[in-house]
């Protein structure tokens, strides 16, 4: 799907090329507008309505096609979930696999409830949007000229040419789905998700992902 803009879209790992400045001012101004909200959709059951969790311990997983990933994941949610007054306990990770398997929430109950914890955190951290950047190319340009005894005129060609039909790098952005699950009815409290623009760092896109999935948290009365 093409916009006005230029950009190719395409969901569920979008990617967008462009082929020059305006591209990136494009990009620039989407991000922007993208920066202003914290969360992209939100859902909480009325039911749990001011059960916070502060001063509660909360059971910490985290899904990802990377080892290297869950494991930021996991670390940067913990450290949010103490900024927030709970205690988290971060569920064993026993795979290494890229392919690694993601069990129902319901699998880690019995692990959260010998843990003491009174609540899941589950964050599922996938790619979302792709950038690519333009890829080289050349123009021509030829000049203009008069002729004729009596009259004149001129013209000009302008040609851009990328070279190969190649993109430039290509930056992710990741998305990240946070849910709280009660250990003792199995019944989920809250969700969100929330994106990130695409970047090359990827520790801190996924630092930003815990920050505003837990900020969220924070404000639906979770802690």
């Amino acid at each position: 799907m093409t916009d006005h803009f230029g950009l190719r879209v395409r969901t569920s790992s979008r990617v967008v090329r462009g082929c020059g400045p305006a591209i990136a001012v494009a990009w620039v101004l989407l991000g922007a507008g993208c920066a202003t909200r914290n969360v992209d959709a939100e859902w909480a059951d009325p039911q749990f309505a001011g059960h916070s969790l502060a001063g509660a311990k909360v059971f910490v997983t985290c899904q990802a096609n990377d080892l290297a990933v869950r494991r930021i994941c996991a670390d940067q949610m913990a450290a949010r979930l103490t900024e927030l007054g709970a205690t988290p306990v971060l569920a064993l990770d026993t795979s290494d696999s890229g392919n690694a398997a993601q069990p129902a929430t319901s699998l880690y109950i019995p692990a959260a409830r010998d843990a003491g914890a009174i609540a899941i955190l589950r964050a599922t951290i996938t790619p979302d949007v792709l950038l690519a950047a333009p890829g080289p190319s050349f123009g021509i340009g030829v000049g203009g000229f008069s002729g004729g005894h009596r009259s004149g005129g001129s013209f000009g060609i302008g040609v851009g040419v990328p070279l190969g039909g190649e993109s430039g790098p290509v930056s992710t952005g990741y998305s990240a789905n946070g849910a709280l699950t009660d250990v003792a009815t199995g019944r989920l409290m809250w969700t969100a998700k929330a994106t990130t623009p695409p970047s090359t760092d990827l520790n801190q896109q996924v630092a930003t992902l815990a920050k505003n999935v837990l900020e969220a948290a924070r404000k639906a009365g979770m802690f």
